[in-house]
């Protein structure tokens, strides 16, 4: 199997749109609802299969609101929804987006031992791969669930050819981030060679580091705020973020899992009748790009996401 002799370059630091303003990267998650880790407790991955699929639909109209607004983004395709809806990651692809891996099974890695975690992401990687032919080249783990007991998770992503992590949350949270985290995008060394890592965006208050990088963050503060701040780290700071969102959250009509605890139903369902308007005015107001053009520093399609195998 051959590569193209396509490389990555090391990111500048404030990489420009064609009218100046500075790139940041728009990422989607695409899981179902049922998939969810707030809901693992109380519907098996033995279920899945049972459960009314509506990530097609909503993943289309996801491709449609970025369309209308000339996005391109990366999307982080779980390898099971990946292998039942083939057809979908070729739409995706087609449309000009960067196809990464979220995993198979949409476990916590921290959950898993190394050696599971490594069959869990090939398997992802097999799946998107043997779909489209192009080398699959990011990564970003279920619930950003690489913290600081396993941070062993990157070194076997460089092992199995990843060149770029979104996993790593600068926050505290009940399942997930690690607070002292840088939170700009940097290099990170692993026993088995560097990787970018691509961290998703927070708001500095005091000593604590606020999300404003999507999901359910974003349906919970007012857009206003999410904006101000998400404009301020690249006018003040200088530096691109991360937004993220599932296709999920432009679902307001999606069954409910009343077996859920309050806690997980509030944070799942809060304000899902307003995240389409909200992703439509954000897109409106911020420059957005694929991850790997992000890091490349330019708004053209760039090779990181390109990479066909051969052979």
């Amino acid at each position: 199997m051959v590569l193209s002799s396509d490389t990555l370059k090391s990111p500048r630091r404030s990489p420009p749109h064609a009218n100046g303003e500075i790139l940041n990267a728009f990422t989607v998650d695409v899981e179902d609802y049922f998939q969810v880790s707030a809901f693992e407790r109380h519907v098996s991955r033995e279920q899945w299969g049972q459960f009314e699929s509506r990530v097609v639909r909503n993943t289309h109209r996801m491709l449609a609101l970025l369309s209308r607004h000339n996005v391109q983004a990366t999307f982080f395709v779980l390898g099971w929804v990946a292998e039942r809806h083939p057809q979908l990651v070729r739409d995706i692809h087609g449309s000009g987006h960067e196809i990464a891996s979220h995993g198979y099974w949409h476990r916590m890695i921290y959950r898993q031992s190394p050696e599971e975690f490594r069959s869990d992401l090939r398997l992802s990687r097999d799946v998107l791969e043997g779909i489209l032919g192009v080398r699959v080249a990011a990564y970003r783990a279920p619930s950003f669930s690489i913290t600081k007991r396993s941070l062993w998770a990157l070194e076997i992503l460089v092992e199995e050819g990843f060149r770029v992590d979104s996993s790593i949350f600068p926050i505290h949270h009940d399942r997930y981030g690690i607070p002292g985290a840088r939170t700009v995008i940097h290099e990170r060394t692993t026993p088995a060679g560097p990787i970018w890592e691509f961290p998703p965006a927070v708001a500095r208050f005091g000593q604590f580091n606020v999300p404003v990088s999507g999901g359910g963050y974003f349906r919970f503060f007012p857009l206003s705020w999410t904006l101000r701040w998400l404009t301020r780290i690249n006018r003040a700071g200088h530096e691109r973020f991360v937004f993220y969102v599932h296709p999920w959250e432009i679902d307001p009509g999606q069954p409910r899992m009343r077996q859920a605890s309050r806690r997980s139903r509030f944070r799942h369902y809060l304000n899902l009748a307003r995240t389409e308007r909200r992703l439509d005015a954000l897109l409106r107001q911020v420059p957005f790009a694929r991850v790997c053009d992000v890091i490349n520093g330019r708004s053209a399609p760039a090779a990181l996401g390109e990479r066909r195998l051969v052979g």
